[in-house]
């Protein structure tokens, strides 16, 4: 009979075990949809170009923002954007400086080029986990970083033919990198914080950017293509992709999730160069195979 007893809880159990790991899968999933978009973001972007980069940025995140705050009224959520000042600078500062970075890049600088040092991000977040999440860094995952390094010396190592203002635009590459890395990794201490706040995020941002645009930048009417990019951006890679990361991170295999974010820069790469807004070098392929080999090996050590 106590045995019989016993028997309910251990079931219990194992239901209970069951339930969790399709959510799991489901959130993990969200994460590599996210990854799916943010491979035609640099397609959708060099589509709007001829729009000043800020201004580019305040136009998708208020397609983002507007259609993100609608859901949340509608649900009844808006109480949930009530969060301390750090999770609104935290959340701003990443989404708003990594994109009107990354728009200056292509604007500046050759597509395929910047969109490939932007793709630092992925291994960036590796060396980054150890000094601000107290994360070991092994041999396996230094060997990732020197391979992603030397892409970057391949990629950059006949630089004598790019025009002068293409190095400012390589220089926003890099740094829309490590803006992406920082956020990413810090956004580990902030996981408490509820996936709707996205769509503040992403309204604070088009505020932010529509005034330094209107500070700093010539207001140009966009066409029909652009605009329709422009709307494509605000919809999928500055929209949607948010919140499904932000689900991926925090509730599903931020493990496979890394290693799946090295083929983003292939297809990225690829998209780029087969809608003709690019072209294959051996120095590219060399450069793409490198950071992508690299960020893969960093990824894919042993915890």
């Amino acid at each position: 009979m106590a045995c019989r007893g016993r028997a309910p809880p251990r079931r219990s159990g194992q239901e209970g075990s069951q339930e969790l790991r399709p959510a799991a899968v489901n959130a993990t999933l969200a994460g590599v949809g996210a990854l799916v978009l943010w491979a035609f973001l640099a397609l959708f972007s060099r589509l709007a170009a001829g729009i000043p980069p800020l201004q580019l940025t305040a136009m998708s995140f208020c397609v983002a923002g507007v259609l993100g705050l609608a859901m949340l009224a509608a649900r009844g959520r808006l109480a949930a954007l009530r969060q301390p000042g750090l999770v609104w600078g935290h959340g701003v500062g990443g989404l708003f400086g990594y994109h009107a970075l990354y728009f200056a890049a292509l604007a500046y600088a050759p597509a395929v080029e910047a969109n490939l040092l932007n793709y630092l991000w992925p291994l960036l977040i590796v060396l980054l986990s150890a000094p601000i999440l107290g994360l070991r860094l092994g041999p396996r995952r230094l060997a990732g970083a020197a391979l992603g390094f030397l892409g970057c010396l391949a990629l950059l190592g006949g630089g004598a033919r790019f025009p002068a203002e293409a190095w400012f635009g390589l220089l926003c590459a890099l740094g829309c990198a490590l803006v992406w890395a920082l956020y990413s990794v810090t956004a580990k201490r902030l996981a408490a914080v509820p996936t709707e706040v996205v769509a503040g995020f992403c309204a604070a941002s088009a505020v932010l950017a529509a005034v330094a645009h209107l500070a700093f930048e010539p207001t140009v009417v966009p066409d029909a293509r652009q605009l329709l990019a422009a709307g494509a951006l605000g919809l999928g890679p500055v929209g949607a992709a948010f919140f499904l990361w932000d689900i991926g991170m925090k509730r599903g295999d931020p493990r496979l999730l890394g290693t799946l974010a090295y083929a983003v820069p292939v297809a990225s790469t690829l998209l780029l160069i087969l809608s003709g807004q690019g072209a294959l070098s051996l120095q590219v392929a060399a450069a793409l195979a490198l950071v992508t080999g690299g960020g893969w090996l960093a990824a894919t050590a042993r915890a």
